[in-house]
């Protein structure tokens, strides 16, 4: 029985061992597989100075809401960072004195009408006298005047009772647009002023990247001049914008100026409080420049590796380049600026080897869309 059975568990020994011969396999091709990370940059303008500013992504149009009327704010409807819908209620004032107003007006409309009933009255009399000579032309002409005088109040209580029911609506703050709130500067119970600020709206539609800029320097900076903007949430991807907006004086506390920077595509995938670089090329580009520890050379030609987006691999591509500096080398033929260089450890690289693409501050780098403008 015993001799029976070594067959099968020769067979059995042959089976297990070509499992851990196999998963031993599985195991050597995922260690072979690690993929290691290359810092990738793109090309920089060659000739000018890149400068970069920090900055936060905005609504292009951010009113400031306010109840038309004074009184005591007796509910606030929405929180900071709510999104809200146009004619929405966002707050409401004690409705007790806006009632006492519409009241005294619809006592005053009344006052008013009895008052041009009886001045009426007293002119058609006096009509009937005249005529019969028994009053004179004088004292029919003076009560005509009473009853015009009573006719022309009426007219102004009904104006100031319509007043009074448009400010029982202006009790009620409503959304003039839809929008997120960004800003709330009262809370139920205060007391506010007509024309007191409560609520700052972040309209829906443009977004723009508010920044401040040096004193130092100002006059390089021009209303429409091209930028690069790179979002904290998309390292790696420019995209192209304009200086929208430059404020007249410095502010005097910071001495910055003030300045929005518009993005030429209305589809950039912007959301509010982002935080956000600019790119500034200041005076005349030249061409294209790397840095220095991103280029080799084998046999007296020079060369760089273009990061391949499809694949995530690199590519050695020759280059001719031209006068180095202390930091960028220019790069005269062979790259575009939509192009992602490996910045440094090239001499570890090779034709065609897959790597993890990240920025210099580690975060994978996303390469999908259009480019403009990269880091040195």
């Amino acid at each position: 029985m015993f001799k029976s059975m070594l067959p099968r568990l020769a067979k059995a020994g042959a089976v297990t061992s070509l499992a851990l011969l196999v998963a031993a396999c599985g195991q050597e091709e995922v260690v072979e597989k690690q993929v290691r990370p290359a810092i990738f940059v793109q090309p920089v303008p060659s000739g000018g100075v890149l400068e970069t500013y920090p900055g936060e992504v905005r609504a292009r149009y951010e009113p400031e809401l306010a109840f038309r009327i004074g009184g005591k704010v007796a509910r606030r409807l929405v929180e900071v960072g709510e999104r809200v819908k146009k004619d929405q209620p966002l707050a409401e004032l004690s409705a007790e004195d806006v009632n006492l107003r519409l009241q005294a007006a619809q006592a005053q409309l009344a006052a008013a009408e009895a008052d041009m009933s009886l001045a009426r009255s007293e002119r058609d009399r006096y009509g009937k006298l005249v005529s019969r000579q028994l009053v004179s032309r004088s004292q029919f002409e003076n009560a005509e005047n009473v009853y015009k005088a009573a006719a022309a109040r009426v007219k102004q209580m009904r104006a100031e009772l319509d007043v009074a029911k448009n400010q029982n609506d202006y009790a009620i703050l409503r959304s003039p647009s839809d929008g997120v709130i960004s800003r709330r500067l009262v809370e139920s119970g205060q007391v506010v002023g007509a024309g007191q600020t409560v609520f700052t709206l972040a309209t829906d539609g443009e977004r723009e990247v508010s920044i401040n800029l040096p004193e130092q320097g100002i006059e390089a900076f021009k209303l429409g001049q091209e930028v690069g903007v790179e979002l904290w949430t998309k390292p790696g991807k420019r995209f192209i914008g304009k200086l929208r907006e430059l404020a007249p004086a410095a502010d005097p506390v910071t001495r910055t100026y003030a300045a929005r920077v518009a993005f030429s595509d209305n589809q950039v995938p912007a959301e509010l409080g982002q935080s956000a670089r600019v790119y500034f090329l200041i005076g005349e580009s030249a061409g294209l420049a790397v840095p220095l520890s991103a280029v080799s050379a084998e046999e007296g030609a020079a060369y760089v590796f273009v990061l391949d987006a499809q694949t995530s691999t690199v590519k050695k591509t020759p280059v001719r380049l031209g006068a180095f500096s202390e930091r960028l080398v220019p790069v005269l033929e062979g790259l575009s600026a939509a192009d992602y260089v490996v910045a440094a450890g090239v001499q570890l690289l090779r034709d065609g080897l897959e790597v993890k693409p990240i920025d210099r501050e580690n975060r994978p780098l996303n390469v999908s869309g259009p480019a403009t403008v990269g880091e040195e």
